[in-house]
């Protein structure tokens, strides 16, 4: 919408996979277990990809809404790598909401909705 790009429901499933990085499943499809920072790493690699998809980048980015499954045990992890990735570009970081929610639709603990300020090009 005009130079704003705003993506939603971005969690961490590999491109064109039904793999889940970070995730095993129980047989009837339940998470047995997870990996929080493995989730996080992969849901800002796919954020990154759909940024450069639309022409944009990382420090596009303006504001970050946080769905966590698990905010007392994940919330560390996820503000550490936070912290990491939003580091040392020489501008402020992205405001940031942080929910926890009961469930999200697919197996997976972390999902971001994020909106990016497109560049103006001079062409």
């Amino acid at each position: 919408m005009g130079n704003l790009l705003f993506l939603s429901g971005i969690g961490p499933r590999k491109r064109d996979s039904k793999e889940i990085p970070g995730v095993t499943l129980t047989p009837d499809g339940k998470i047995d277990k997870y990996d929080i920072e493995t989730q996080c790493r992969a849901v800002f690699q796919n954020v990154r990809l759909v940024l450069e998809d639309a022409g944009a980048s990382w420090n596009d980015i303006i504001d970050v809404t946080v769905f966590l499954t698990n905010m007392k045990k994940d919330f560390p992890i996820y503000n550490k790598l936070y912290a990491e990735y939003f580091a040392g570009d020489g501008k402020p970081n992205p405001t940031r909401t942080t929910i926890e929610v009961t469930a999200l639709p697919t197996p997976i603990a972390i999902e971001l909705k994020v909106i990016a300020a497109l560049q103006e090009t001079t062409d």
